[in-house]
């Protein structure tokens, strides 16, 4: 699994659950934070659109080397 794809996973379910657990202990609006994420992972699933691949595709992530993506290329 590529790096990208294990930072996108773990932000995505950490707020998810983040937001369930809010949600559970503190105030049911907490409940819109996973409900919207899930609509845009089924969103990023139509239309191959994530914003979130977007801004990561931004930022210099650094390789098992130490190099970033873009002093490969």
């Amino acid at each position: 699994m590529n790096r990208k794809r294990k930072i996108h996973d773990g932000i995505v379910g950490g707020l998810i659950t983040v937001g369930v657990w809010f949600g559970y202990s503190s105030d049911p609006m907490w409940l819109w934070l996973p409900g919207i994420l899930g609509a845009a992972l089924l969103q990023s699933g139509v239309t191959g659109f994530c914003p979130l691949y977007f801004i990561l595709d931004r930022c210099p992530l650094e390789t098992q080397s130490g190099e970033t993506a873009k002093q490969r290329s």
